[in-house]
């Protein structure tokens, strides 16, 4: 198993192959992640604060992978069936494109061929976005148990989406927890502070 850049969302039609860059590939976000969930990991005392330095260099691939591995430990058959799922749905478009009553003859095979093409993309992206939210649901979990009542970092992309993330998890367990993302200035930098309501 390896984890790697592959870029952003890919449309695939039988005129070509185009890409959204508002979607960017979930590895992106990983070393973020295992950041924030390690900047999280240790025993907590009442009325305290803690400050994790998020200046701290981004981890090399395999230092990256070693640390998604303790933080999913079934993160082997997610990444499996990660895989499974991409090559049904690869699979599933491929026997559309072939029975197609609207495409043409020459259509069907660009088409075809382009799905083709993109079959390593479409399988690595899976796997990013499927470990991704592993280590997230992970983090929100952190928050829940923990009863941490917020995290504050640097108003960086890459920070809040994960951020929004968390709070897309948090909202969607089967006891949901509220939370508030706020964005805010001091001292001339930019923050954002996601806010957790535990009960």
């Amino acid at each position: 198993m390896k984890l790697e850049y592959v870029g952003p969302k890919p449309y695939i039609s039988h005129t070509g192959i185009s890409f959204d860059n508002n979607k960017d590939d979930k590895f992106t976000y990983l070393n973020i992640v295992v950041q924030l969930i390690k900047a999280l990991d240790h025993d907590y005392f009442e009325d305290r604060t803690y400050t994790y330095n998020a200046d701290t260099q981004r981890l090399d691939d395999d230092d990256l992978l070693r640390e998604l591995k303790h933080i999913c430990p079934n993160l082997e058959e997610l990444t499996t069936k990660s895989n499974h799922d991409v090559e049904d749905e690869i699979h599933h478009d491929i026997k559309r494109a072939t029975e197609s009553q609207t495409l043409t003859d020459e259509d069907k095979e660009v088409l075809i061929n382009n799905i083709n093409l993109m079959r390593d993309y479409l399988i690595q992206r899976s796997i990013n976005k499927a470990v991704y939210y592993c280590a997230v649901n992970v983090l929100a979990q952190m928050l829940k148990s923990d009863h941490i009542d917020y995290i504050i970092t640097p108003m960086f992309q890459n920070f809040t989406h994960v951020l929004h993330s968390v709070q897309g998890v948090l909202r969607e367990q089967k006891l949901p927890i509220d939370s508030e993302l706020e964005i805010y200035q001091k001292d001339s930098q930019l923050f954002v502070k996601l806010d957790v309501i535990n009960a």
